[in-house]
């Protein structure tokens, strides 16, 4: 949920951009907020009557309006949140018939419309806690139900019966979890929601976890220091969700629920690249090293930050904003490394044929490491279990090129017959290598990759800064078309252009400097961006401009280019 609004900022909010492709590329869906703020906030009720008023035939206009932006914008539907006090029975109906409609039309879009526990069936507010009598008509009008802060163990339990008798899914119901304060120092009965030994009574709403940022200092607010807290919040005091800490009172996450792998076709790949950095990366090179941030560049995230299986030591695992391969971070495994060391990177479910491969790139920074590939092509035994790993040899692969300091392994993962488990408690042992069937060839699903580092010296600094799974040749882009400035301001100008067709990451923009050498502007999954402070360099009477497409594969597209005289 896109949250915000108010009564001075304006009550309905549609999400940005940048944030609904991170969130798409991730499988996420996104909800614009729709914020009917209370009385004591500047909430007026007029507001609410004008939301569900009806036109001559009877009909909502702004539910058809609402569903029509987010059509328009390319997000999922809407979080509806009515909290201005004084209303009666006769606008309780009205928003339900107001609720009925916008479900209606959004249904028929692809979009979802989720209901804060606020109002009630008689028109006043009063947060009851609980799927009861008093709301139950507002969850019948919508898709889901974030249940207000106010719960118990008994309401919950109740809710999620009551949800079933309706013929609906107890899932549907999210328990509000406030976090805004104080994250993952939140006080909360975790076994009411999500239980260590049996099945979950709702689903987990959380409330505001943006806290991970806003709770640090001014000057800390790097991109380290934000992931270092991100990961804490989400997946545990032990920051490994493989091995959670028992006496951690924070029910992280990824220990109470399971991630759902939305690497699903070929082709795949990432350059861990965060959607901010320090700089930008383009093969190793620097070719901005000005700070960045824009979402919509986001890599698909590897889910269970960070899985690592070792008899050793653990080392420290995490996104680096010091260097990169592509974009403006790459993985660092830092630490003694006394024993092979597995790191989960992705489940997947990818189609497995005779053609496909796995290119790796990567750094050895200090020390001397063994890295092989880890594949799965069947499922773990059990949930929360080691994949059952093939180690594939990447040092020693036939193809590999070396750019820059980074080296990028190609391996092949024709004719996969075998499988080799690790041990009882997720520990790989042994270093048989996956066979393969002499020519016979067979397909299957790649189910999941990872690494295993061995080291020969240590301690090791290694970086992983590329992954990608392909079945055939990459493919070049078209190129966009029609770059042109469509406003200028001194050193602000604003660039569009059009799209060429096909399949796209995004785009990025570059100004190419007198001296022929490129530097990296920005980057967007839209057709159009602004670049702020702009100026001549030494002797120059015009800038040049150009915007490449850039594929799944992270292939570019010839450039469009423009010239703006200053």
């Amino acid at each position: 949920v896109f949250w915000g609004g108010s009564s001075g900022e304006g009550l309905i909010l549609a999400p940005n951009a940048p944030v609904v492709d991170a969130a798409h590329r991730h499988g996420v869906p996104v909800l614009g907020n729709v914020f009917l703020p209370p009385a004591a906030y500047g909430g007026q009720l007029r507001w609410t009557r004008d939301l569900v008023q009806k036109d001559a035939a009877g009909r909502h206009p702004l539910a058809g309006r609402l569903v029509a932006v987010a059509e328009a914008y390319g997000f999922d539907g809407w979080f509806v949140n009515a909290e201005t006090g004084g209303g009666d029975a006769a606008l309780g109906a009205d928003m339900r018939s107001f609720l009925r409609e916008l479900k209606s039309l959004a249904s028929a879009k692809g979009q979802r419309v989720t209901w804060y526990d606020s109002m009630t069936v008689d028109g006043a507010v009063s947060w009851q806690g609980a799927l009861n009598d008093r709301n139950q008509a507002f969850f019948e009008a919508a898709d889901a139900m974030f249940v207000d802060f106010r719960w118990t163990a008994d309401r919950l339990a109740s809710s999620g019966e009551r949800a079933e008798g309706l013929g609906r899914g107890r899932y549907e119901l999210w328990a509000g979890v406030d976090v805004e304060a104080n994250g993952w120092n939140t006080s909360e009965n975790w076994d009411a929601i999500v239980p260590r030994d049996g099945a979950h009574t709702t689903s987990i709403g959380l409330y505001r976890p943006e806290w991970t940022r806003n709770h640090l200092p001014e000057d800390r607010r790097t991109p380290g220091d934000f992931h270092a807290a991100d990961d804490r919040f989400w997946t545990g005091a032990s920051l490994d969700p493989s091995r959670p800490d028992g006496g951690d009172s924070w029910r992280a996450p990824a220990v109470s629920v399971a991630d759902r792998s939305t690497v699903t076709s070929l082709p795949f790949a990432s350059s861990f690249n965060t959607g901010h950095g320090l700089r930008w990366y383009e093969e190793g090179v620097v070719t901005s090293d000005a700070a960045w941030n824009h979402l919509g560049l986001q890599d698909r995230m590897p889910a269970r930050r960070w899985v690592v299986r070792t008899e050793g030591t653990r080392p420290t695992v995490g996104f680096d904003f010091a260097d990169a391969w592509r974009g403006g971070s790459s993985v660092l495994v830092d630490g003694e490394l006394d024993a092979p060391t597995v790191l989960d990177l992705y489940a997947t479910r990818c189609p497995m044929g005779v053609n496909t491969v796995v290119e790796l790139t990567h750094r050895t920074d200090a020390g001397a490491v063994t890295v092989e590939l880890a594949v799965a092509t069947e499922e773990a035994g059990e949930p929360g279990a080691a994949p059952p790993y093939l180690w594939l040899p990447v040092t020693a692969a036939r193809t590999v090129k070396s750019v820059n300091g980074w080296e990028t392994a190609t391996v092949p993962l024709t004719g996969l017959t075998g499988t080799r488990t690790g041990t009882r408690d997720g520990t790989p042992t042994g270093t048989r290598h996956g066979r393969r069937n002499d020519g016979r060839n067979r397909t299957g699903t790649l189910h999941a990759i990872g690494v295993r580092l061995t080291a020969a010296q240590g301690p090791v600094r290694w970086r992983l800064g590329g992954l990608a799974v392909r079945d055939r040749a990459p493919e070049t882009p078209g190129a966009p078309t029609a770059l042109r400035v469509t406003a200028a301001s001194g050193g602000d100008l604003r660039f569009a252009w059009n799209r060429p067709p096909g399949d796209l990451r995004h785009h990025i923009l570059h100004r190419v400097l007198p001296d022929g050498t490129r530097r990296f502007l920005g980057g967007t999954c839209q057709r159009a961006w602004f670049a702020g402070g702009l100026r001549p360099e030494p002797g120059e009477r015009a800038a040049r401009f150009e915007v490449r497409a850039v594929g799944e594969l992270y292939t570019t597209s010839a450039p469009a280019t423009v010239t703006h005289s200053w």
